[in-house]
């Protein structure tokens, strides 16, 4: 068992980690902020309970985060709501591909990664766009992956392939706009 000293600093050094998957995952700046203190208060009561299994606090706080945001859906699916708000759910939802504007993806240091990628990977469906972040910028290995979603690891490959797939086809739509193709070299 860890001293909560010791628990704390290293809870803390995933603390941006977890505020870009919550980001991910909520769209919206001031939700991922309760999302990530709810996840820290969560981990915090937990910790005495904590025990080393191979992927570390940084696993099981993306654990937490997960299991406290679907949680929080499952609920909000289930609870009423008012007559206005379901008519004024049309005009403020987003169109298709249109992230919504508080949503700064800046903080994934992609300042160099244009637009249309950024807009392919939102566009990926939830749990294909939440398995290609965890792994490509979080760095988790495909069985802490599993862990935090609580899917198969088969299932995770699954959905890994199939993000890179279609990220994969939208860029070479976006490299024939451009005249460049993989593996030609503009002086051919």
């Amino acid at each position: 068992m860890l001293e909560r000293s010791r628990f704390e600093s290293l809870a803390l050094e995933h603390l941006d980690a977890l505020h870009r998957m919550a980001l991910q995952l909520t769209r919206r700046p001031e939700e991922a902020a309760d999302l990530v203190q709810e996840t820290y208060l969560r981990a915090l009561r937990a910790s005495g309970r904590f025990e080393e299994r191979g992927g570390g606090i940084k696993s099981w706080l993306f654990t937490i985060l997960h299991n406290t945001f679907y949680t929080r859906v499952k609920r909000e699916k289930r609870a009423p709501i008012a007559v206005d708000e379901f008519y004024g759910a049309e005009s403020a939802e987003t169109t298709p591909g249109e992230a919504p504007a508080a949503w700064n993806l800046a903080v994934f240091d992609w300042e160099h990664v244009d637009d249309r990628l950024k807009s392919a990977i939102d566009e990926l469906k939830d749990e294909h766009r939440v398995t290609l972040l965890l792994w490509g910028v979080e760095g988790l290995k495909y069985r802490e992956i599993a862990d935090i979603t609580g899917v198969p690891i088969g299932t995770v490959m699954s959905r890994l392939h199939r993000a890179r797939k279609i990220l994969a086809d939208q860029l070479t739509e976006f490299s024939d706009e451009l005249g460049v193709r993989p593996g030609r070299t503009s002086d051919a």
